[in-house]
């Protein structure tokens, strides 16, 4: 999600680039690859060969950014829920925006929504302890009422839906319908 660095390609050959814009640019093309790979495969299918092809980088400059596939994963996960954190607290404290702004950024990056919300659950124990610390961490966002975990959930499942029937690009007609979720629990 573009958030992590460049995801252009270097120059080929010799250039005058500084090693952080480097790192950087390999970094974020790993996230993003990762991201695409996982999308397309599934996590459990998805191997660090396939990521390093998608990227454009060699093995070895895979592993002198992750230890394994989970840390590129969680990375990348972590990367994106950073984006959409950020647009969210962009809208103010008003809900519909900040609704909004979760569903257009989610369906600007279809394989990010794909991996945030459906392929998370392949990743093991981390990702899931991960993602329940996510889903806390909306929470947060959403409000202090006890209610505040129940509609991430609600607002969760219904997306995920569409995510999961390839239908990522219909999530921001999903408006009224999450504002309508948001405005009963919190009545």
């Amino acid at each position: 999600m573009g958030e992590e660095g460049s995801s252009r390609a270097l120059p080929r050959g010799p250039h005058h680039l500084a090693r952080a814009d480097v790192l950087a640019s390999q970094r974020g093309r790993l996230l993003e690859a990762i991201a695409e790979v996982v999308a397309a495969k599934g996590y459990g299918a998805a191997t660090v060969a396939d990521v390093i092809e998608r990227a454009g980088v060699s093995r070895k400059t895979f592993y002198e950014h992750f230890r394994d596939k989970e840390a590129c994963f969680l990375a990348a996960y972590d990367a994106g829920v950073h984006v959409l954190m950020s647009t969210m607290r962009a809208g103010g404290e008003d809900a519909r925006r900040r609704i909004r702004a979760y569903l257009e950024t989610l369906a600007g990056e279809p394989a990010f929504a794909r991996t945030f919300l459906i392929e998370i659950g392949a990743a093991g124990p981390r990702a899931l302890a991960r993602r329940q610390e996510v889903h806390e961490a909306f929470a947060t966002l959403v409000g202090e009422a006890p209610d505040a975990l129940a509609c991430v959930g609600a607002i969760n499942e219904v997306v995920i839906r569409l995510v999961s029937r390839g239908r990522t690009a219909e999530l921001p007609a999903l408006e009224d319908h999450l504002v309508s979720i948001y405005a009963r629990l919190f009545e």
